[in-house]
Formats: C-alpha cells, structure tokens, sequence
C-alpha cells in the first residue's frame, strides 16, 4: 500500500524534502499560474450548482443576522453550520468592501480558489516523491486542468472537501508521523463534515495507512474526534443538535428518497461523464493513469471507490464526484512524467520533452474545457441571472420584488437581487396561487414595484407595469417589469413572502 514505487522506505520523504529546497521558485511559479487562472473566475459570476449559494452563502449571510432564502434542506435540518460558519468571514468581509450584494459573494470565492491551492502544493509533493520532473508535471497539471480550475471558486462542498483531503493523504503516505497522522486525521475529518459521501473513499485512506501498523490508527482518529468536536460547538452554538444534520440527511435520503426528486440516473452514468467531458482523450488519459498509479496506489483505491459508492446512488451529478477526478488526474500527471523521463533518456528528446508535455496538457485542457455541451453548460450557468439581479439591485427605486413563475434557485440569493427590500414570490405550484396567478400578483401588486417574471407570463401581469431589463435564466427568458410609485405592503402580500411560498412547496 506503499505511495510510491521507491524500494527505499525512507528515500520518498527525503526526494520530497529536497524537491522543495531546490526548486522553491519553480513551486512558487506553478502556484502563481494557479492563482493567474482560478482568481479572475471568482468575478466570473457563474453558478455550478444552486448549493453553492442557497446551502453554504445564504445561510452564511443569515448568521450575520440578515434575511436570506431558506430551503427546504434547512428547515428539515439535513445540513450542518461547519460551512456556513467558516463562510461567514469572507462573506462579511465582502460585504464590508462592497455593500452592493457582490462583495459577499465574491470573497468567500476567493478564499475557495486560494484553498484549491492546496491540491496543487500536494500534487507537487506527491510527485517530489519519485522525482523533481514529476513533481513538477504533477502541480503543472493541478494547477492548469480544466475541471479542477472550473471548481476551484465555487463555494460546494465536493471541491472544499478535496482540498482538504487531498493534503491528508499526503501528510498519511508520506513517512506519517505522530504529528502528521494527527493533522491527516484531522483534515479527514473536517472534509467529512464538508460532505460526509467522500467517507468510504477516505475510509479506504485510513486502512490504507493503517493496516500494516495499526498504532498510526491512533493518533489519526484522535485528530478526527478534535476536529469533530469543534464542528459539534459550531452546530451547539447555533442551537442544533451535534451531527443531527447528518441522522436527518440520512432520513431524509435515503429512507423518504428526497435526492432522487431531483433525477435518478443508472450505473454507469459517471462512466458515460468521463466520455462526454474527456471525448476520446479519455484513451490517452486513461493510459497515463495505468502508468502513474504504482507511484500512489492508494489515491487510484480512493478514487475508484468514491465512483463505486455514487455510483450505487440514485441520483447522481459530476460535481459528486470532484475528489475522483483530482486523484485521477494526479495520477495521470504521474504517469505522464514516467513518459517524459523516457524521453529525457534520449540526447535529441532532453530539451524539449518537458515543454512539449506541458504544452499538450494546456492544449487538451483548452480544448476540452469548451468541447462538451455541459462544459459549456457550467461556465455560462446562472449568466443571466446575475446580470438580471446586478440590474435589479442596482434600481434605486425598487422597494420590494416579486417573482413570478421564474424558479428562485436559479437565481443568485435575496441579498443580490434585493438587497433589505421584501421578496416576495408568486408560484404556478403554490396552493395559494394555484389556478388563480393573475388574481394573486394583482392582489398584491402594492407590495412591490418590480416583477421578474418568465417572458411567455407576461401578459398575466398587471396593466402598470412596463419591460425593462430581459436575459436568460436557466432555459427560459426572464424580464424585469416595473411600475411607478412606492411599495405598500398590504395582508394580500403577506402569504406570498417567500420563505412562505417555499414552505407551502416544502421546497
């Protein structure tokens, strides 16, 4: 179970040691293109996955004592406040440097693209075990390839999970000590808070290390349990049960199957993804991965069974499965260096193996990152909607808003669409609009002066209101309809605020 193919048990952590010493500026370079590349797409105001705003930014933003959009994961109690806490610095500082709603969602990006850095830092140590080429073909790929660089600004519990994963299995496999089986420990830990799926994958980590001495199980679980009773005094210290969170997913998921409301996919639908995401570079990368994972067999054991295990859940998403890509693309970068190493063998070959691998992993990292329809997808998702409510909270004179049939996950949370003015919304499914949404918005029209409302429901709205701002958001077009005067809120209004409305949804 050994990291590297190294018959010496003590030469991997003195290569990784001096690796670093020689080459410092070379690491620092590899991490500043790193930075170059994740730091500008924190302003890219796209949006993965509806989570990273309404399960970590709004319920950040209401432990600083604002209103924010609460979902029906949070009224049942299946997620706990370990993230949202930790977002809750960046998120008041953003809204300190920019009170304008874009502050608080730009910086807790930031922190996550500076926390991605993490993977590149192991990625280089991982390689320093065999060889300072592969350490540096091993950063060069974590730093550059598409997938990781697309995920690293984004608030989701997969990619923060990684970064702290990955590091632990450095700090496990690499001549663990007491202290390092300590901080390893405690990093899995807090990364199973972050999102408790990735635990069978680093489950396969722990006995890994542990099997043929199991005193390193010791102070490894002894860093887990002080992690885990710091994450128990954040939930105490919001007044939640200590991992009640984690009895009512399970609940919730797996005994009432509210996961696969949101689609259910067969088997082999993350098989299928590597196709559709790598097109027939899969061949090749998968020939790299056969070449490197003799240097870290472990990483290829916890990939494989992060796979397995979503892959026997109903409802699945490629996000779910970050941790799997990163070790694989580890992995890849190993076995490509053993490539480039046969090539420095040779006189003609020495100088330019290095930047002719180099410039085939950024050439295959550009062309992939557009070549797929769902790529293409993740980069311009929620576009629309963030220019729509950067319209909208930049209205000086909008006192309240409603919304009518456009869904509010695909927009970018209450602070950026409203800022302290009401929310309200008025819904095809709600009980209380049901079969009378003209009536409804018409009732209730004194309550707010700006409707953001889906294109093909716009002659439903009162007479009043006037087009402004139109754009796409999620697969139909919104636009912004306004009328003159001030807001009055009237007991017409009041059912349809929209913590309300999702009530009624349970949603």
């Amino acid at each position: 179970m050994r990291t590297s193919a190294d018959p010496s048990p003590g030469r991997a952590g003195r290569i990784s040691l001096a690796a670093t010493r020689i080459h410092p500026l070379t690491l620092i370079l590899l991490l500043a293109l790193a930075l170059a590349l994740r730091l500008p797409l924190a302003f890219w105001p796209n949006t993965i996955h509806p989570d990273e705003i309404f399960q970590y930014l709004e319920p950040a933003w209401r432990t600083l004592g604002h209103d924010g959009i609460v979902t029906w994961e949070w009224r049942y109690g299946i997620r706990g406040w370990f993230l949202p806490t930790l977002m809750a610095g960046p998120v008041a500082l953003g809204d300190w440097m920019a009170p304008d709603g874009s502050g608080a969602f730009v910086v807790p990006r930031l922190a996550a693209a500076l926390a991605s850095l993490s993977i590149v830092i192991s990625a280089w140590l991982f390689g320093a075990r065999v060889s300072r080429l592969h350490a540096i073909v091993a950063a060069f790929v974590a730093a550059i390839w598409f997938e990781i660089v697309m995920f690293a600004p984004h608030t989701l519990s997969e990619s923060l999970a990684t970064a702290l994963i990955v590091p632990a299995a450095l700090l496990l496999t690499d001549r663990p000590s007491r202290m390092r089986l300590l901080a390893g420990g405690a990093l899995l830990a807090f990364a199973f808070v972050c999102r408790f799926q990735y635990a069978p994958a680093t489950a396969v980590l722990v006995v890994g290390v542990c099997w043929r001495d199991w005193r390193n199980l010791i102070p490894t679980i002894a860093g887990g349990i002080i992690a885990l009773l710091l994450a128990a005094v954040i939930d105490l210290a919001h007044g939640a049960v200590p991992f009640g969170w984690l009895v009512a997913n399970i609940e919730q998921n797996l005994l009432h199957d509210r996961a696969a409301e949101f689609g259910v996919s067969p088997m082999i639908t993350y098989l299928s993804s590597f196709w559709i995401t790598w097109s027939v570079a899969i061949v090749l990368l998968i020939a790299a991965i056969w070449r490197g994972w003799r240097h870290a067999p472990l990483l290829l054991a916890m990939a494989l069974t992060d796979i397995l295990f979503h892959s026997l859940i109903a409802h699945k998403e490629y996000r779910f499965i970050f941790l799997s890509v990163v070790l694989l693309m580890i992995l890849a970068a190993l076995g490509s260096s053993d490539w480039v190493q046969s090539l420095r063998a040779r006189r003609a070959w020495r100088p330019w193996a290095l930047p002719a691998a180099a410039g085939g992993w950024a050439l295959l990292s550009v062309a992939l990152a557009g070549a797929s329809e769902p790529m293409r997808d993740h980069w311009m998702r929620g576009i629309g909607a963030a220019r729509l409510a950067a319209a909208l909270r930049g209205d000086p004179q909008l006192c309240g808003l409603a919304l009518y049939n456009v869904p509010f996950h695909l927009l970018p949370g209450r602070e950026r669409l409203t800022g302290p003015a009401p929310l309200y919304a008025v819904q095809p499914a709600d009980p209380l609009a049901k079969q009378r949404m003209p009536a409804a918005v018409r009732s209730a029209s004194p309550a707010f002066n700006r409707i953001l409302v889906r294109a093909d429901s716009v002659a439903e709205l009162p007479p009043d209101y006037s087009r402004r701002d139109c754009d796409a958001v999620g697969n139909a077009t919104a636009c912004i309809y306004a009328r003159a005067g001030t807001c009055d809120a009237t007991p017409a209004a009041v059912p349809f605020a929209m913590n309300d409305v999702l009530g009624r949804l349970n949603y």
